[in-house]
C-alpha cells in the first residue's frame, strides 16, 4: 500500500486515545512506535502502514478494522443550504454546520446585543461578509468593513456589534468540546 492509499485515521486514534485517557507517550511505549510519528498520524501530517496501525490498535485496545471503521465513519461532506436551517436558533442566527464537529460556524443577521461579552475556549474569527460590525476586545475596539477578518485567540473577552443595518457577520471556531492543544 502506498502512501497515497493507506488509510487516514489520525482523527479516530486521538479520539479513541482521548477515551481511554492515554499520552501520546504511554501509546508510544505500547506500540513500538515514537511519539513524534503518532503525533503527525494524529494530525494527519503521516499515514501509517497496515502494520503500524496494526500496532497502534493494539496500543489504544481496539483493532486495525475499527479504527479504520471510525475514521471512515468521521469522514463528512455536508451541504446546508442557504434557506436551510439546521439548528433551531434564535432570530437572526443560522448554524453553518450541521452536526456536532471540530468546527462551530454560525452567521448573524441584524443587530445584536453589544452589551453580551464573550469569551470562548477555543480560537475563532470573525468575518463581515456585508455591512459593518465593531468588535470590542481586550480594551481595544476594531472597526470591521465588509470583507474584513478578525482572529481571537482562546480565552479573549470580547462583545460585537453591528453598525450598519443588514451586517452579516460570520463567526468560525474550534468546538468548545474539542481540546484544542498540541498533545
Amino acid at each position: 500500500m502506498d502512501d497515497k492509499d493507506s488509510p487516514r485515521v489520525g482523527a479516530a486514534v486521538k479520539k479513541r486515545r482521548r477515551a481511554l485517557k492515554l499520552t501520546l507517550a504511554v501509546v508510544a511505549s505500547r506500540s513500538g512506535l515514537s511519539v513524534p510519528f503518532l503525533s503527525q498520524v494524529e494530525n494527519e501530517r503521516a499515514r501509517p502502514s497496515e502494520r503500524s496501525l496494526e500496532l497502534v490498535a493494539g496500543a489504544l485496545e481496539t483493532s486495525a478494522a475499527e479504527l479504520l471503521a471510525a475514521a471512515e465513519a468521521a469522514r463528512t461532506v455536508d451541504v446546508v443550504r442557504a434557506e436551510e436551517h439546521p439548528h433551531a436558533m434564535p432570530e437572526g442566527v443560522r448554524s453553518l454546520v450541521r452536526g456536532r464537529h471540530q468546527l462551530h460556524a454560525l452567521e448573524f443577521t441584524g443587530e445584536r446585543d453589544a452589551g453580551r461579552e464573550f469569551q470562548h475556549r477555543n480560537d475563532e474569527l470573525l468575518f463581515v461578509a456585508d455591512g459593518a460590525a465593531e468588535v470590542e476586545a481586550e480594551g481595544r475596539a476594531y472597526r470591521l468593513e465588509r470583507g474584513d477578518t478578525l482572529y481571537l485567540s482562546g480565552g479573549v473577552r470580547h462583545r460585537w456589534r453591528a453598525t450598519e443595518p443588514g451586517t452579516r457577520l460570520l463567526v468560525v471556531a474550534v468546538a468548545e468540546h474539542i481540546e484544542a492543544d498540541d498533545t
